[in-house]
């Protein structure tokens, strides 16, 4: 079934200023971003869209909005939606509510005022209900958002679950130099949701294409790319696409974020089953075999045996959580078929580590070798942890693990690493409040920080029974299992100086 466009358009509007200048970036109205370095990304597109006029994104849509069950079994043309029927956000991205909402958006930021009061004054100055309420959201998300998009926020649209599932800036910053260190120059974003990818995409200066079957996220996509020359929404069903037309269309790599969660209905649950997402992997894998250069964002649980054999996988983690994992075509994999870990903060510091040359992707984790309990306890990123690279680290570093099967390093010298986590051990005793609490008062603690792998407690109920009387110093407990029995290591965290 074809999917129906809802409009190639210029998302700058006639007259918007150009983007300002970034240190080491040259600039234009959208495209054509060069010398753009991973780390200035999220710089230049906050900057560039704090530049666009605040004009409704619908100026130049009107009423093309076109719905893609309206002809399954006919190639004759659909009939046209209105902007009412497509999206729940059109109380916003229309006039006057667009207006409305960069105004309060410019107002808040210089003098903010708590949402439910600036609700009651704007219904009470004869405002429409819904409208308030809808613009009142997009605040409140907003606001949510930074921690994802920092000041870029400010100028987005967003749904709660679009927001949720969106895909850090500083993280689709990296994908987008991967495509376009490759060679990319027309992407695809399959499942855009609000459009982070693909705002980063096209912030690189690449063309995009984004796709997604919700109307209320295509609306919030259209006004997210709106800045971005050369940027295409559509709103349909990706498992319905036809690669090899959109290859003709000049698609020269995709971008795919299967669903899965079963949706609200269902309970929202995570779908495990990668055949049962939305594309199935195989069917997002596929698309390979047209379109060469194929990125999938993957859950960061997905089994290695489901990662062809050809492929890198790439595990992700920001600011210590991990994130997200994606799977990375031969074409779009520079570094060669493997496992990797990435380690970024949100300034774009970024450390990476891989399996071996050649490593094959869907192979088992290497085992790591237990080790008698060290001066010191390292706790790995979860990234490097999910990548199958413990034993790497630990070999690297020169450290074995607590217990079988248990994530902690050990060893009486470890380097600091971006990696993990050091800690000093004090002193071990059983896994027992009172045993814990008499080792942690002789050394003065007044709090406490607790951490647990292969032991089956209950941090905060432990917290509760140790009864610290706070003002000394914080220690941390790790409740785990050392040489095979459950113990409580007293350790203290080392600062990291990287």
């Amino acid at each position: 079934m074809e999917i129906d466009i809802v409009a190639p358009f210029l998302f700058c509007h006639e007259g918007a200023r150009p983007f300002p200048a970034v240190a080491g970036v040259r600039c234009g109205t959208g495209r054509g971003f060069s010398r753009a370095s991973s780390t200035s990304v999220g710089a230049v597109l906050a900057l560039g869209q704090a530049e666009c006029q605040a004009r409704s994104p619908w100026a130049r849509l009107g009423p093309h909005y076109l719905h893609p069950t309206a002809h399954p079994q006919t190639t004759s043309p659909p009939k046209r939606w209105d902007n009412e029927r497509v999206s729940a956000l059109t109380p916003v991205l229309s006039s006057p509510g667009w207006e409305l909402l960069e105004s309060l958006q410019a107002k808040q930021a210089a003098n903010p005022i708590p949402l439910p009061e600036l609700g009651s004054a704007l219904r009470a100055s004869g405002l429409d209900a819904e409208l308030v309420v809808a613009v009142l959201t997009q605040l409140a998300l907003r606001q949510a958002a930074r921690a994802k998009f920092g000041p870029f926020a400010s100028h987005m649209v967003f749904t709660r679950d679009g927001l949720e599932q969106a895909t850090r800036l500083v993280v689709a910053a990296r994908h987008a130099q991967r495509f376009r260190d490759c060679g990319a120059s027309r992407v695809a974003d399959l499942g855009c949701g609000i459009g982070s990818d693909a705002m980063a995409i096209a912030g690189l200066g690449m063309n995009v294409l984004a796709v997604d079957i919700d109307p209320d996220t295509v609306g919030a996509v259209a006004a997210n790319l709106r800045a971005f020359e050369g940027s295409e929404v559509r709103l349909g069903d990706v498992t319905d696409l036809d690669m090899g037309e959109l290859a003709e269309e000049g698609v020269d790599a995709i971008f795919a974020d299967p669903a899965r969660r079963t949706g609200a209905s269902r309970g929202s649950a995570r779908i495990t089953d990668p055949e049962q997402w939305s594309p199935p992997l195989s069917l997002a894998l596929g698309w390979a075999s047209t379109i060469d250069r194929v990125g999938i964002k993957v859950a960061p649980g997905i089994a290695y045996e489901h990662i062809p054999s050809s492929w890198h996988a790439q595990w992700v983690s920001v600011g210590g959580d991990l994130v997200e994992a994606s799977l990375w075509s031969p074409a779009l994999s520079p570094e060669g078929r493997g496992r990797s870990c990435l380690l970024l903060d949100e300034a774009g510091a970024a450390h990476s580590l891989s399996t071996p040359e050649g490593f094959a992707p869907n192979a088992p984790a290497p085992r790591v070798e237990v080790a008698p309990l060290g001066a010191m306890v390292a706790e790995p990123d979860s990234a490097v942890i999910r990548a199958g690279l413990l034993g790497r680290l630990a070999q690297d570093v020169g450290a074995g693990i607590v217990s079988d099967k248990i994530a902690y390093l050990t060893g009486d010298e470890l380097p600091d690493s971006p990696f993990y986590d050091r800690f000093e051990v004090l002193a071990v005793t059983n896994l027992r409040a009172k045993a814990i609490s008499v080792e942690l008062r002789s050394r003065g603690a007044g709090s406490v920080e607790i951490k647990k792998r292969g032991a089956d407690i209950n941090p905060d109920d432990l917290r509760k029974s140790l009864k610290l009387g706070g003002g000394g110093e914080q220690l941390t407990v790790i409740a785990t299992r050392v040489d095979g029995r459950h113990r409580a290591i007293i350790c203290r965290r080392l600062a990291k100086n990287l």
